[in-house]
């Protein structure tokens, strides 16, 4: 979507719903490097800092990976031997060419990949931009040809395999998106999505999306759809074929996808999110556009990837997520949103903090989030049995009849904020039973039993209660302490 190529408003989900992510204030938490969280680094723009201090930027913070939407050999030069990994991109205008001539396909890898790697890591080559529902017929036709021939020039450079290539998406290249478990891809293109997945599916590449749930809003401005968006809570979003009730419109759009690539028979090709975020300003007439929804937006969705959960049909991790976007590009066309997207400004600082940075610890993050997450209702508590003065082993667990919405909410909250969620992660001793109350659970015990073990630790939201029944089982160990 936003780059100089992609002007146009991107279709996006219409089904959405809010799963409850806190922005809020953690003490014990610190960013760690996350190789799942990445950021687009566009460049239409006129004021941009010096490659050399976006490369000292970027590894200050937990950013992993950067987009480009070119192949700026001063940037890929700056970034070598910083270990973030590189995704470069061959325009639409490139895609004729590439398709038409092998060697021009090798001239491209020549210049824009061998004088650089290993030591820039390079990692990924989009070849064109939403060519499936923005481009011309005849444009689509050669994205195929162009694609295999950027391939074989890598693997007669010997790093087939090493750099993958794939093409990048709008979200309108879903016919049916909602609910999630009815995703399809338009049926008039389906011979070349076709042929496209069966050399993602042969090559190990990432299927690459663009979903942007500022726009879902934009389309339906009422608050339900707000809070679905922003990861808060909300009664969430039903899906009757898989009983799944969403919590986010992220988690939709992304499970609508994979049931869109499973309906086609190519399960095993992974999801990729090239680009979402929210702009912090806007037009007058913008709807939504605003630093608050901004920081709400990219700090849940943050939260989220950090938690590990994943989606309902692609549990327990989190896909590769690339944020938009690094810079305002204040050169851009368009609506005043498409120049307000920046995490950072030009002079480094942040626009608005969401938690990325190594060193700071979230401190400028609300105290009182906008969403009431797992935090003290009163100054003063009211001890939960048994009394605080008692000395025996206590476990925090959820109170009976807490709904999947809450209980996520506290999933979420809890591996979001720093403690180890691996154990009920798959291949941990607490995965099975492989249910949400048993995840929340085991999760919630361990924010209690790390975060000082006092009765507000153990509070989320009026939904939690302190036990003297030691929940552990078999090789599954809940953690536990005395009051």
């Amino acid at each position: 979507m936003r780059n100089r190529e992609l002007s146009s408003p991107m279709a996006v989900l219409p089904y959405a719903s809010p799963f409850v992510f806190l922005t809020l204030f953690l003490a014990v938490h610190v960013a760690h490097s996350q190789s799942f969280i990445g950021v687009n680094y566009g460049q239409v723009a006129d004021n941009l800092p010096p490659p050399a201090a976006t490369a000292k930027l970027l590894q200050s913070t937990s950013i992993q990976k950067v987009r480009l939407y070119g192949s700026d050999p001063a940037i890929i030069k700056a970034l070598g031997n910083t270990g973030i990994g590189i995704v470069i991109g061959a325009s639409n205008g490139d895609i004729p060419a590439l398709a038409s001539d092998p060697n021009f396909a090798k001239s491209w890898i020549n210049s824009n990949v061998i004088p650089f790697y290993p030591a820039s890591k390079i990692i990924l080559i989009t070849v064109g931009n939403e060519v499936l529902t923005f481009g011309e017929r005849s444009l689509m036709d050669q994205l195929l040809p162009a694609i295999q021939n950027i391939q074989n020039a890598l693997n007669d450079a010997s790093l087939g395999g090493k750099i993958k290539v794939s093409t990048v998406h709008a979200m309108a290249v879903l016919q049916q998106s909602e609910p999630p478990s009815t995703g399809s891809f338009d049926p008039s293109t389906s011979d070349l999505m076709k042929g496209l997945l069966g050399f993602l599916n042969a090559t190990g590449s990432p299927f690459t999306i663009n979903p942007y749930p500022y726009f879902a809003y934009r389309g339906d401005p009422r608050p339900e759809t707000l809070a679905f968006c922003l990861f808060q809570p909300n009664g969430g979003r039903f899906d009757p074929n898989t009983k799944i009730n969403y919590m986010n419109m992220f988690d939709a759009q992304l499970d609508a996808v994979r049931s869109a690539l499973n309906s086609m028979g190519f399960k095993n090709v992974e999801i990729m999110v090239a680009e979402t975020g929210w702009p912090y300003k806007g037009d007058p007439n913008e709807v939504g556009a605003s630093v608050e929804n901004a920081k709400a937006y990219n700090g849940n969705l943050i939260a989220h990837l950090r938690s590990m959960v994943g989606t309902p049909l692609m549990p327990g991790k989190s896909v590769d997520t690339y944020l938009f976007a690094l810079y305002d590009e204040d050169l851009k066309p368009g609506a005043g949103s498409e120049r307000a997207f920046g995490l950072y400004k030009t002079d480094l600082t942040m626009t608005y903090d969401v938690g990325l940075s190594k060193t700071r610890q979230d401190s400028s993050m609300p105290k009182t989030p906008v969403n009431p997450a797992p935090t003290p209702v009163n100054p003063t508590p009211t001890p939960a049995n048994p009394s605080p003065g008692s000395k025996k082993a206590v476990w925090c667990v959820p109170k009976v009849g807490v709904s999947d919405a809450q209980l996520q909410a506290n999933l979420d909250y809890a591996c979001g904020h720093g403690i180890d969620c691996s154990p009920i992660q798959p291949g941990g001793a607490c995965f099975e039973p492989n249910t949400l109350a048993s995840h929340a659970a085991y999760a919630m015990n361990l924010v209690y039993q790390t975060a000082g073990r006092n009765p507000w630790n153990c509070d989320f939201s009026q939904t939690a209660t302190l036990s003297s029944k030691n929940p552990s089982y078999n090789n599954c160990v809940y953690p536990g302490g005395s009051t």
